[in-house]
């Protein structure tokens, strides 16, 4: 009874946002847009693209290849599709991108995101890496560091997240290539 009554409300919620959603697949709070095309999470306002960067959804699956993009790639490719539809996409936070594994390590519901791999995902979250600087250390000096206060941060990482497990991690190298799943706000 419980699960019924939150599906209950997850679905009215959605119709009184005027999101057009259908009932998802599982009971819970995501539900699959009329067209199928996205998953929408009204308790948290996300509409979450169906497939990665690089694929398209066919009505029935997500078809095609996805692309693996360095994080300033994905940034990147976030900001056209916004201009280009309209729409603000963008890449999701740490905290929204760990929302979506199921629990117990799971992955993806097949249902809602299928063929997804459980794999690693930027994040748009920043990685802040605060380190000493050393300014006769010919690297910091390439660099451009001189020790002064808030010259020392460095953008060299980026935040990703595994969604197999909802594992995230700030240490990832912004040159690694990465599945990019955009998401838009509903407000």
């Amino acid at each position: 009874m419980p699960r019924a009554r939150a599906f209950t409300l997850s679905l009215a919620t959605s119709l009184a946002l005027g999101l057009g959603a259908v009932p998802a697949a599982q009971a819970g709070p995501l539900s699959v847009s009329r067209d199928g095309r996205e998953v929408l999470d009204p308790a948290a306002h996300l509409a979450w693209d169906r497939c990665l960067w690089g694929q398209r959804w066919s009505g029935q699956a997500c078809t095609g290849t996805p692309v693996l993009l360095r994080q300033a790639e994905a940034l990147a490719r976030a900001r056209e599709q916004a201009r280009q539809s309209g729409v603000a996409w963008r890449l999701p936070r740490v905290a929204e991108l760990q929302k979506l594994p199921r629990r117990g390590g799971e992955g993806l519901d097949p249902k809602l995101f299928p063929g997804a791999p459980a794999d690693w995902h930027w994040s748009g979250t920043p990685a802040l890496v605060r380190q000493p600087v050393n300014p006769y250390n010919y690297g910091s000096v390439m660099r451009g560091e001189t020790g002064q206060p808030g010259a020392d941060t460095t953008f060299v990482n980026g935040w990703a997240v595994h969604l197999g497990d909802g594992q995230a991690r700030d240490d990832v190298p912004r040159q690694s290539r990465l599945a990019v799943r955009l998401v838009r706000d509903l407000r």
